[in-house]
């Protein structure tokens, strides 16, 4: 069954399949018929050798993730290759797993899906801290029920049963044309319905959180310039908040400026201090803001520096202040900059922001509010440890104009409704140039602003307490798949050689 009879088809179907499946994320969204491309791809693997599966899954991400994050390009070309290069990589080890143990005869749809979600955890953390925006799972933010599956075993759960599925689905057509295997066809068929129906059983047994507190909730969207990036390192954009901040009229609970929407540090500029302290006073309001701070208030910000959310009370006191922990590589900071300092595209980065090291949950009129930085909201291990320091609501402060009105956007609010629904808590996404929204503990988008208006995003916001199985045991689906492909490997060793297929 070793063959490289059509080859160049595999190829070519593989790469196809990547670019489908990419089609299935936002803003295409597609959605649920991802899990046919994942089906195409493996049935390229089906008969093929180690390294030409692994190729075969290569040229599937390379076509999925040109496809998934093009607006990389806005920071360099070289930035655009290298990052799909490496995603692809990373994804072609589940390939690479997974064939050899068939070589062995270890071979199931669950040990392929535990291998591809072995390779996404990787994505997620590696390299330079990880870039988990493409999971599986996260092209299915719209479904209901891949949501309430996300709040029992997060994305990489939902990830699981998608390939899970897709591998089903290939063993069924192959069963039911060889016509060979009664056995096969009810395996596979079970398998498929065993999938959907935890889908199902996630979604009627959906965990419904405990409504705390109600928050009257504004925030400011102020940037309605699409600039490049070199014009966005000229913008002052203080005024255009502060003239959006004069328009609230009334009580208000929290006052939310987004993430680069201040010029300066409001605890050195005392005249912009006082300007946001009035706003607070003015509206009985706490006012969230933030800004970059430089390591040593008494000097310049240089050389390194700290992402802060500040949070000033209705009499003025600063409260806290959270500095973002999870910087973006190339975008706040240059790792080994001594190799890639040189290269054009990154000399908009001069200094290297610090890394903030813990949680900082602000007390926001009796309401644990968490509060989380942009990039943040791609990790899900990061959202939850604010949920389980206490976070009842979660803001997070975000600057997505770099990207101008690529997909970036609505895949970060898709980031969103999946924080949302794996923690149980309301997220209120606050962008410098949108998209702004209000997302319910189940994922539900509503209160959306469009790009680069000027907006006010006025409502009320439900605080939530309650732990999903999620927010209680994290990422248990990764561990028993790394547990399920150490088991098999060790029984693998002890098998005889034998074909891919089965």
């Amino acid at each position: 069954m070793r063959t490289r009879r059509g080859w160049g088809v595999r190829l070519a179907v593989a790469l196809g399949a990547g670019v489908v499946a990419g089609f299935c994320f936002a803003p295409h969204d597609l959605g649920p018929l991802i899990a046919l491309p994942i089906a195409a791809l493996l049935g390229t693997w089906r008969g093929a050798r180690v390294r030409d599966a692994t190729l075969f899954t290569f040229a599937f991400g390379i076509g999925c993730y040109s496809v998934v994050v093009p607006w990389i390009h806005y920071f360099g070309v070289l930035a655009f290759v290298a990052l799909v290069v490496a995603m692809s990589t990373l994804l072609a080890i589940a390939a690479l797993v997974v064939a050899l143990l068939a070589t062995r005869g270890m071979a199931s749809p669950l040990l392929t899906a535990a291998a591809w979600v072995f390779a996404e955890a990787i994505q997620g953390e590696f390299p330079f801290g990880g870039f988990p925006w493409a999971d599986v799972g996260l092209a299915l933010h719209d479904i209901p029920a891949a949501r309430a599956v996300a709040s029992v075993g997060g994305v990489l759960g939902v990830s699981f049963l998608t390939v899970a599925a897709a591998g089903f689905l290939v063993d069924l057509v192959v069963a039911l044309r060889s016509r060979t295997s009664i056995r096969r066809t009810v395996w596979a068929a079970s398998g498929l319905v065993g999938v959907l129906l935890v889908a199902v059983v996630a979604r009627v047994t959906w965990f419904d959180p405990t409504p705390t507190s109600t928050l009257r909730v504004a925030v400011l969207q102020g940037d309605d310039e699409e600039l490049s990036l070199a014009g966005q390192q000229a913008q002052r954009l203080t005024d255009d908040h502060l003239e959006l901040a004069d328009e609230l009229v009334g009580r208000y609970d929290l006052i939310v400026f987004p993430e680069k929407a201040l010029d300066d540090d409001p605890e050195l500029d005392q005249d912009l201090r006082e300007r946001i302290t009035t706003i607070a006073a003015k509206h009985h309001s706490d006012v969230l803001v933030n800004a970059l701070v430089a390591t040593d208030r008494d000097q310049p910000i240089t050389d390194e520096g700290y992402n802060v959310n500040m949070l000033y009370e209705p009499d003025g006191t600063l409260q806290g202040e959270y500095a973002k922990q999870h910087l973006v590589p190339f975008g706040e900071y240059v790792p080994m900059r001594s190799v890639f300092g040189g290269i054009a595209a990154l000399r908009q980065v001069p200094y290297d922001l610090t890394p903030g090291d813990h949680n900082v949950v602000f007390d926001v009129k009796g309401t644990p509010v968490g509060s989380i930085i942009c990039f943040e909201s791609a990790f899900g291990p990061l959202v939850r440890s604010v949920v389980r320091d206490g976070a009842q609501m979660i803001v997070v402060s975000t600057n997505n104009r770099s990207y101008r009105r690529s997909g970036n956007t609505d895949q970060h609010l898709a980031l969103g409704q999946f924080r949302a629904a794996e923690a149980g808590r309301p997220l209120v996404q606050a962008s410098l140039s949108g998209v702004s929204a209000i997302i319910d503990p189940d994922g539900t988008v509503h209160d959306r602003t469009e790009l680069f208006q000027k907006a006010i995003l006025d409502t009320h916001v439900t605080a939530t307490t309650g732990d999903t199985l999620y927010a209680r045991f994290g990422d248990w689906v990764l561990a028993l798949s790394c547990l399920a492909l150490l088991g098999a490997t060790v029984v693998a060793v002890w098998r005889p050689r034998r074909p891919i297929a089965r």
